[in-house]
């Protein structure tokens, strides 16, 4: 199998620079609406919201491995490493070392990538790994650093890397590529383009024995970051996970070839469209303040306790609406006392009502039109 490292002119890869104008334009315009929409959040709520905005995003980049993180634990880890003042909830070695990488990557964005960038990403992303031969260096094992499907008998070989005598120099000359292709080095690059390159090139090369793809999306937040002077805050990983499927199978073909126009189209869209789920995220979070500000005084502790839980759902909400029977498990109160709180939220404007009888649903009353607070 030919992969791309293996390819004449490796690794120069080729690709149609105006079928991504379009793209490029679309990001500098969302980029800006995003930041109008951050400053109509007041400057205590913002770091609340810089807080939700990480862990969904290290929550995200775990799950797209396979791995659940406890969230409310990742955002007790974050709040640490932000100096913020810290809460109660313990923090576990895995969700704090997400955490802590994801505070680097956001506080030294604007840095050069050197490999102790990298290096100190991978310690923290995984020190509480034991099974690892190295942490916080590129492999080194002589054996072959193949990714696989299937049977153990008979595996599909969906990528195989560079061996781990190539990564060092392999690694050198992509740190170059990277600093030089910033806004101010000498070789610039359009933001999606960079991004969309750093991560499959990064990808490709593989230098670490686990947490490459981690890494990669850690490096194309920079690379975004870098290109628009401030940290992104955008649901990069949340919206690869959610087409994880398509996210696989288009760096696998891409990684046999040097023609990438096809997987930067794809990355494009994505990025614009985890943009939007950005400014979706912000105008919730906006609107919740003014829901807050409108009813905080008129909540008995049961209804806004299931306020609370409805609002850690996101913008989303319960799926189908909140239902009695969810109001009485989340509260513990009889029946009765459930229809009454339930009827004066409604009566109060704080919840609106559909359906009837044992389809009858709530859901919060809030603008979720952006615009709104633009």
């Amino acid at each position: 199998m030919a992969w791309n490292w293996t390819l004449p002119g490796w690794p120069d890869f080729r690709y149609d620079a105006s079928a991504l104008e379009s793209f490029e334009q679309k990001f500098l315009l969302s980029s800006g609406e995003i930041l109008g929409a951050v400053h109509h959040v007041s400057q205590p709520a913002r770091e609340q919201l810089r807080i939700e905005l990480l862990s969904e995003e290290a929550m995200q980049t775990s799950a797209i491995e396979g791995e659940i993180l406890d969230r409310l634990s990742v955002q007790s880890s974050l709040r640490r490493h932000l100096g913020l003042a810290p809460d109660s909830y313990p923090s576990k070695p895995r969700e704090q070392g997400v955490a802590e990488m994801m505070v680097d990557v956001y506080s030294g964005f604007a840095d050069l990538l050197r490999h102790e960038t990298l290096f100190r990403w991978h310690r923290m992303l995984l020190s509480h790994d034991r099974q690892l031969e190295t942490i916080g260096a590129y492999r080194q094992h002589a054996e072959a650093m193949q990714i696989v499907s299937g049977r153990f008998d008979r595996p599909t070989i969906h990528f195989e890397a560079p061996p781990s005598a190539r990564v060092m120099p392999e690694m050198e000359r992509y740190a170059a590529w990277f600093n030089k292709t910033r806004p101010e080095g000498t070789e610039p690059l359009p933001a999606l383009t960079r991004a969309g390159l750093s991560h499959l090139y990064f990808e490709s090369i593989h230098p670490f024995e686990d947490g490459n793809g981690r890494l990669g999306r850690a490096l194309a937040e920079k690379s975004l970051a870098q290109n628009i002077g401030q940290p992104t805050l955008i649901a990069l990983a949340f919206t690869i996970e959610k087409e994880r499927k398509a996210y696989y199978a288009l760096l696998e073909q891409h990684q046999k070839t040097l023609d990438v126009t096809a997987w930067l189209i794809w990355f494009a869209e994505i990025v614009l469209t985890a943009q939007q789920v950005t400014l979706d995220r912000v105008g919730f979070f906006i609107n919740k303040a003014r829901f807050y500000d409108r009813h905080r005084d008129q909540l008995n502790a049961r209804q806004a306790k299931v306020i609370a839980r409805m609002f850690r759902e996101g913008p989303g909400g319960f799926k189908g609406g909140l239902s009695a029977e969810n109001y009485l498990k989340i509260t513990g109160t009889s029946r009765a006392t459930a229809t009454r709180d339930l009827q004066d939220l409604v009566e109060k404007g704080a919840f609106s009502r559909t359906g009837e009888r044992r389809h009858t649903r709530y859901g919060l009353n809030i603008d979720q039109d952006v615009e709104s607070i633009q």
